[in-house]
């Protein structure tokens, strides 16, 4: 086989299709494509998640090879974790792999290499991906585990291990291409939606939201880290002729309190759930009805697809003080921030939101959408092409490490 030809051939593994796995995943499968790469991917083949795979992705599908990730008895690919990954490889027979989301193997692949159990000798520079959460690149804190995944990561980037890395914060990127300058580290942007401003006033109809309701929006799963169970809290508490609507969708199954909570609120006229997996068509609505978009995280360590959202419809949101949302909210000025886990500081900042004039409305609008175009998809796919037009061709790698045994 004519080794360029197998140089530009790349398996994308995406075992999951929940939140952000599959939006990410239409972007990367659309930009390689476009750059003439030819792909296969490792899916999840079973029926409900093939169902919606092919709902995101549609005609990309046509132009890409398929490696199911589960047999048909129902076991999963060569077990879990690197594994899986190994022999996805082995079976699609291209040079390298890129994870969609390189968490997935993290932290097993970093604690393990720490202890000398390296991946299987075939991915030694084949490896590359998405790295969402590093929290032990953060500098925020150390502890046993953050030991353990430094010094396993020290060890994969200085033995040859990784092609390239895509971080989504800008400062654990900077940090890292300081310390590891020789694997290619990139930052990119979580990109916002393009064309994603729609007619207010059709989308609030939609959702029969009151025509004298500012509107809330809190958008994704019931998790208690999520912080929608501050959001009962903080409305609960507010007056019953507070001009709030509560907007809330996604899967809720939750604590029975806060679902309590939210049945109480529907109730008395202030919210509507709307509990199922959001599509892009409702999504755009969603947005669109939306005055105010909600981001009371809760030790929430990376980006969020939530506030990109929010900034491509022009949106200002209400974010807790922590990590990187919190970074992007004061630097770009997106919002308004809160003390993490505050219900009572949440309520403030509600009430502020609801009652700001028209002028900070205005400024708050045209950051959103001054962020957004410094996030687009545009620089997205550059950023996403440039890492790899710059990854090392596995021909000139060196020999892995093999002073640890094979995992």
């Amino acid at each position: 086989m004519n080794h360029e030809l197998s140089s530009r051939h790349v398996l994308i593994y995406e075992p999951r299709v929940e939140g952000h796995h599959l939006v990410w995943l239409k972007f990367v499968v659309e930009d390689l494509l476009s750059d003439g790469w030819r792909l296969t991917l490792a899916l999840d083949n079973r029926p409900e998640s093939d169902e919606r795979i092919r709902k995101h992705l549609g005609s990309l599908l046509e132009g890409v090879s398929l490696q199911p990730i589960w047999e048909s008895s129902g076991r999963r690919v060569g077990a879990e974790g690197v594994s899986c990954v190994a022999e996805c490889l082995s079976r699609a027979g291209t040079e390298r792999v890129f994870l969609n989301n390189f968490d997935e193997i993290a932290s097993s692949l970093l604690r393990r290499a720490a202890l000398g159990r390296m991946p299987p000798a075939m991915l030694h520079g084949r490896l590359g991906g998405i790295y969402l959460r590093p929290r032990f690149l953060a500098g925020c804190g150390i502890s046993p585990n953050k030991w353990l995944k430094a010094l396993g990561f020290a060890r994969l980037m200085r033995g040859g291990w990784l092609t390239h890395l895509l971080f989504l914060d800008p400062w654990i990127e900077a940090n890292c291409r300081a310390r590891y300058p020789q694997t290619p580290v990139f930052s990119l942007p979580d990109p916002c939606p393009e064309n994603f401003v729609s007619d207010g006033q059709n989308a609030r109809n939609h959702f029969g939201i009151p025509a004298d309701r500012k509107t809330l929006l809190f958008y994704g799963g019931a998790y208690r880290r999520k912080g929608l169970h501050l959001v009962v809290k903080a409305l609960l508490d507010l007056p019953r002729e507070t001009p709030m609507f509560l907007l809330c969708a996604g899967q809720q199954a939750g604590e029975p309190r806060v679902q309590r909570g939210l049945q109480t609120l529907i109730s008395e006229g202030r919210a509507r759930v709307l509990s199922h997996y959001v599509y892009e068509e409702e999504e755009k609505l969603l947005f669109a009805a939306s005055d105010i978009v909600l981001l009371p995280y809760i030790k929430h360590f990376g980006n969020s697809a939530v506030l990109s959202r929010a900034a491509g419809a022009g949106k200002m949101v209400i974010a807790s003080d922590e990590e990187l949302v919190g970074r992007l909210v004061k630097k770009h000025r997106l919002g308004l921030l809160f003390p993490s886990g505050d219900a009572a500081a949440l309520r403030q900042s509600i009430r502020r939101a609801i009652n700001a004039p028209p002028q900070e409305l205005a400024q708050w609008r045209a950051a959103a959408f001054c962020y957004a175009r410094q996030s687009s998809r545009a620089e997205f796919r550059r950023v996403l092409l440039q890492a790899f037009a710059q990854a090392p061709r596995l021909a000139r790698l060196a020999s892995p490490d093999t002073s640890g045994s094979s995992c």
